[in-house]
Formats: structure tokens, C-alpha cells, sequence
């Protein structure tokens, strides 16, 4: 998953820095920004324009650029290939461009098209005219007013069909601290994320697995700390969850654990935990909850020492040791974590078996 920001003219400088550099932090390397917002009213365009793009090249952020005919005649360019010396390495059009230009321009830039919009009949021409089409990306709209945004399932749909003629996908989720006006309610490309917006991770992974969007923007100006340190972790392919562990089983805790490439839909199946080759005895083999951690005993002979998570609820099984419990808030998640992604456990300790 790509993951990137939304950055604004009209949002002061200093805030603008300071959302670049908590995204460098957070090992973000795109931002989407639009040049072409009829409320932004912003004095010295041009000036503020280049800061800003200087900004993104120190912070080594790639830049999606929204921008038209009109926008290149306000930067005081003869040409909107003139916008690659400003650092914008791709632009998303809508509308003025013949099917030959885009071709051209996909030559320069990364194309970046209105997912809502595009036709079957446009990419054709596209085809047709020579254009690049693996440097085409195809964005959804974020929806600032409410119950206008679309659903998961009309999302993937769109995705699906687009990916099948060789485009990648982009969505937004909102942000959930600092809100972009004139509404504030958040801007999301799926409206059910506008009542989830403190969930930005969840979002992220619904948008990327259950959507099929290859690229997951944040639409609003700023999130929380917590959020940038939930990014940060998601963007090396791990997700934090809260854990209580039976204190004789710490040394799982240790470490990062992934997923196998082949996951079930059953269990989270650790790759890492059989290499510790730690002795097993049975105990504690009663019914798996769903979020339940557990590792196979000695009765399990070759499978010894693996740990698993149960991602739905599992009957008892005496090869089996139940030795710990996913926090509540964060069985949600588990899910979403397959593929080879990773966790970090965040755990805390009991002496006690943890029973059901």
C-alpha cells in the first residue's frame, strides 16, 4: 500500500511544513494538493506555489498535483510540461485535454484521472493515441458534504474494473484532527469512514484490501499523534496491537511476527515463532475466542512452537495451548493482517492462565 497526504495553498506555510515533516517521519512519500480550489484565495500564487513545491522536494514528498489548462496560465507557464521543473511528478486532469495530449503528457508525468468519471471508450482512445497507461493512476473524488460519499463495495467495483485495463487506484480517508473547511466533517472518498475517522489505519487497510485502492490518501489537513505513529507502522508493513500474554510465554513478545504469504482466513500464522524451537507442554487447551493468541504444544510435532491467532472463533484442540487474548478494540483488525504483513505485540502480562 502507497500511502500519501493531502496538503493545501490555503493552509498557512508553517502548518504546511510542519505536515511534511511529520510525514517524512512517518515515512510518507506522497501528498495530493490541488491548484485549482475556487475558495482557496491565496495572495502571490505563483510565490506560495513554488514554496510549497520547494517544500515537497526537501521533504522528498512526491507531489499529485490537480491541475488544468487554466492553472498553467496562473503559474505563468507557456507549457504544463513546465511543471516537472517545479518538482510536480504527477498531475491529475479532468477535463481540456485531447486523448493525444494525455498520451503526450503521460510521456512526462504520472496521469492521474477521475476514477468517478473515466470510460472504457477514453482509455480505448488513450490506448489508441500511444499513452503510457502503467503511469496512469485513477483517483476518487473525496465527498466534503455528508452522505454523498460512496460505499466500499461501489468503490471496488469501480477498482476492479479499471484495474483490469492496467490502472492503478487511489482513495481518500478522512483526517481526524485538523479538518479542512468550509464543512469540517472530514473528506472521504467512502462515507461510512466519515463516522471512523480516529480509526485512520482501519480505513487505510479497508480502502487497500476491501476496496482494492493501491494508494490510501489521507484527505484533511492534519491527524493525530497517535495516527502519525500508527502510519509510520503500517508504512513498514506491520500494524501495533495491544495484547495480554500469560507471563510464561514472553518470548513471543520479543519480536515481530508475520504472516505467512499463504494466510488463512482461520488464524494469523506466525513465521518467525518455530525458529525458537522452545519446548511446549499441553496446558490451557480449551475453546480459541476469536483475537485468541495461542501456540502449538508438543503434541503437535513438527508444528511446535508456532504461534497463531485466531481470527474467528476455533474449537478446542488439545495440541493447542491457548496463552493469551487480542485486546477488543483491536480483533478488527485482524483480518487485515495476512499477506506476509506483520505485528508488534504490545503486551501485558498475567500470571494466570487466561481462560476464555
Amino acid at each position: 500500500m502507497k500511502i500519501g497526504i493531502s496538503i493545501y495553498l490555503g493552509t498557512n506555510m508553517d502548518m504546511n511544513i510542519e505536515i511534511l515533516k511529520k510525514a517524512k517521519e512517518a515515512k510518507i512519500s506522497y501528498a495530493f494538493t490541488s491548484l485549482q480550489i475556487p475558495e482557496e484565495k491565496v495572495d502571490n500564487y505563483e510565490i506560495e506555489t513554488k514554496r510549497l513545491l520547494e517544500k515537497c522536494k526537501e521533504y522528498e514528498i512526491q507531489l499529485i498535483a490537480d491541475a488544468s489548462p487554466e492553472t498553467v496560465k496562473k503559474l505563468a507557464c507557456n507549457t504544463i510540461e513546465e511543471l516537472k521543473n517545479w518538482g510536480i511528478t504527477s498531475i491529475r486532469l479532468d477535463y481540456g485535454y485531447s486523448p493525444e495530449e494525455i498520451a503526450r503528457l503521460s510521456k512526462v508525468f504520472q496521469i492521474v484521472v477521475n476514477a468517478s468519471t473515466v470510460t472504457i471508450k477514453e482509455i480505448q482512445e488513450w490506448k489508441s493515441a500511444k499513452a503510457d497507461l502503467s503511469r496512469f493512476i485513477a483517483c476518487h473524488n473525496y465527498y466534503p458534504k455528508e452522505y454523498t460519499g460512496l460505499s466500499i463495495e461501489r468503490v471496488r467495483g469501480i477498482n476492479e474494473s479499471l484495474k483490469m485495463e492496467g490502472l492503478q487506484t487511489m482513495a481518500f480517508v478522512p483526517g481526524n484532527m485538523t479538518m479542512r473547511g468550509p464543512l469540517f466533517v472530514g473528506l472521504p472518498t467512502v462515507e461510512e469512514h466519515r463516522l471512523t475517522k480516529n480509526d485512520i489505519v482501519l480505513n487505510m487497510l479497508e480502502l487497500y484490501f476491501d476496496a482494492k485502492c493501491d494508494m490510501v490518501m489521507i484527505g484533511d489537513i492534519d491527524i493525530s499523534k497517535e495516527s502519525w505513529k500508527n502510519i509510520e507502522v503500517l508504512n513498514q508493513n506491520m500494524i501495533e496491537i495491544k495484547a495480554t500474554l500469560n507471563e510464561k510465554y514472553h518470548f513471543i513478545s520479543n519480536m515481530i511476527h508475520h504472516d505467512r504469504i499463504d494466510s488463512s482466513s482461520f488464524v494469523f500464522r506466525s513465521t518467525e515463532s518455530r525458529m525458537l524451537k522452545n519446548r511446549i507442554q499441553p496446558e490451557n487447551c480449551v475453546e480459541r475466542k476469536q483475537g485468541s493468541i495461542c501456540i502449538s504444544n508438543s503434541k503437535y510435532l513438527r508444528y511446535e512452537g508456532e504461534m497463531e491467532i485466531a481470527r474467528q472463533d476455533l474449537p478446542q484442540d488439545e495440541r493447542v495451548n491457548v496463552i493469551g487474548h487480542v485486546d477488543s478494540v483491536y480483533v478488527k483488525y485482524l483480518p487485515y493482517i495476512k499477506n506476509g504483513m506483520g505485528i508488534k505485540l504490545n503486551t501485558e502480562y498475567a500470571e494466570t492462565e487466561l481462560l476464555q
